[in-house]
């Protein structure tokens, strides 16, 4: 195994299959910026959600798909060109990786793309032992989705932040303040019919308890974007928290906790969620104009 690999690897204090694959998608995941940043994709696009938080910000929970956005609208923007410097950069390392883009329809702006590895042949890439080996089944592949947004609303703020392995090589992302305003208008829009998804409450225990501003305009622009809310209605503090507590009250906690346990660590740091709880929670919010 490559050293820088190994380096990589030993961040995560890996016992369990479940470990392996955790530690495996998130190396994939920053080799898969690398090949973006050698591509200069970054030139055009910045990296956000939850595995921007989790890379670039320490959050404790593990990440499935990379999401992007466009930095100016372009409807006719390719992802093709800088999938294959993704795949070039994780063959580069050892890696056995496809990248397939999946069609959708014109007017859609959100285009994607994923990558998809054999896990048992990945693992044999990272020495895993094995008792972990002999687990895997053979048929099992890591996939994760690439989204990129290509008609993002305005007011996105981004910066440059850098990472040290398995190369050092610089990310645009966007700011906390602009990821939290899109974190919230998941967490108050969010569209799952019945099911929960508990990560955006996660997320959102994350950014209050570290006092991140919510970007109310860039919320705004993105409540209207998708018809959630008028251009002329002014959107401040007070009516936001107005439109969380409504939404804890028709929060189902014990769903939003099992949704997202299973990418936790330590999933007693749930043990805390209520209403109540996220009722006082909210009452912490700030913004930013």
């Amino acid at each position: 195994m490559n050293q820088a690999i190994r380096d990589m690897l030993d961040r995560y204090d890996c016992r369990s299959t479940d470990d392996f694959e955790n530690a495996l998608r998130e190396i994939f995941q920053e080799l898969a910026l690398v090949g973006l940043w050698r591509g200069k994709f970054f030139e055009h696009c910045v990296f956000y959600g939850g595995t921007a938080l989790r890379i670039l910000h320490g959050l404790q929970r593990f990440s499935e798909d990379m999401d992007f956005s466009l930095t100016v609208p372009d409807p006719a923007f390719d992802m093709t060109p800088y999938c294959r410097f993704v795949v070039k950069e994780l063959e580069a390392w050892g890696f056995d990786v496809d990248v397939k883009i999946k069609e959708k329809a014109p007017q859609n702006p959100i285009k994607s793309a994923f990558l998809k590895a054999e896990t048992l042949r990945q693992m044999l890439v990272i020495n895993a032992p094995s008792a972990v080996l002999g687990s895997v089944p053979g048929n099992k592949r890591i996939k994760i989705k690439l989204e990129l947004d290509t008609e993002p609303p305005p007011g996105i703020k981004s910066e440059t932040r850098f990472l040290l392995q398995p190369v050092p090589f610089p990310v645009r992302v966007c700011t906390l303040e602009t990821l939290f305003a899109g974190k919230m208008h998941a967490v108050l829009l969010r569209r799952w019919g019945k099911r929960v998804k508990g990560r955006d409450w996660y997320d959102l225990v994350w950014y209050i308890g570290r006092n991140i501003p919510v970007d109310i305009p860039h919320l705004k622009a993105r409540m209207c974007q998708t018809g959630d809310w008028e251009a002329d209605r002014p959107l401040d503090r007070e009516r936001l928290i107005g439109l969380l507590e409504k939404r804890i009250d028709s929060l189902d906690v014990a769903a939003a906790k099992k949704e997202v346990e299973v990418f936790l660590k330590n999933p007693r740091e749930l043990d805390v969620w209520s209403g109540n709880f996220f009722h006082q929670l909210i009452q912490k919010i700030s913004v930013s104009e």
